[in-house]
């Protein structure tokens, strides 16, 4: 048996677009929900030759503070995730990679919203300058490997999407840890 659903858009977003979603289920009940429609995003794990990574410290207006990150954002469709990663990194880091590879990607609250993240690690890092929005606030740290590990372990660093990409990357073999 099939589902159907009705779509109402509620609002049209710069970035995401909010329905309202009512879905008729197999069992022939009803339910209605809000869920955010998001054309996809990317978080990216640089990693410098000398094994720091590039944590930043960004302000969020959701949380009224400042928290610890990966580099991340929204794509600009038709962007290849992996172009929108080199991108970002750049961006929000200041940081051009050489090379892109995929880590893995997940759903991020699939009770709310369709958006799907795209995790990559980043390596071969060059210098370059950030290019931030004229919204944003976004402090760069390179942190070595271990000490992100303690920031992860003591709740410092909490953003989901940075956790799960490095503890991804680590049980990938694609970032190495050492024992301390």
């Amino acid at each position: 048996m099939t589902t159907s659903s009705q779509r109402t858009v509620l609002h049209r977003g710069r970035r995401f677009d909010f329905e309202l979603v009512t879905q008729v289920l197999p069992d022939g009940s009803e339910t209605t929900r809000e869920v955010v429609r998001h054309p996809g995003a990317i978080v990216v794990l640089g990693v410098t030759d000398d094994a720091h990574i590039t944590l930043i410290r960004n302000f969020r207006v959701a949380l009224e503070e400042w928290i610890w990150e990966l580099p991340a954002g929204t794509m600009e469709p038709p962007e290849p995730p992996i172009k929108c990663a080199a991108r970002e990194l750049e961006e929000e880091a200041g940081f051009r990679p050489g090379r892109v590879s995929p880590i893995g990607e997940f759903f991020t609250t699939p009770g709310m919203t369709d958006e799907r993240m795209h995790a990559y690690l980043a390596t071969e890092l060059k210098a370059s300058s950030q290019h931030l929005d004229l919204d944003e606030r976004i402090e760069v740290h390179l942190t070595p490997v271990n000490q992100v590990m303690r920031m992860i372990d003591s709740g410092e660093l909490i953003d989901a999407k940075s956790v799960l990409a490095i503890l991804l990357a680590v049980r990938k073999g694609m970032l190495s840890i050492n024992p301390a």
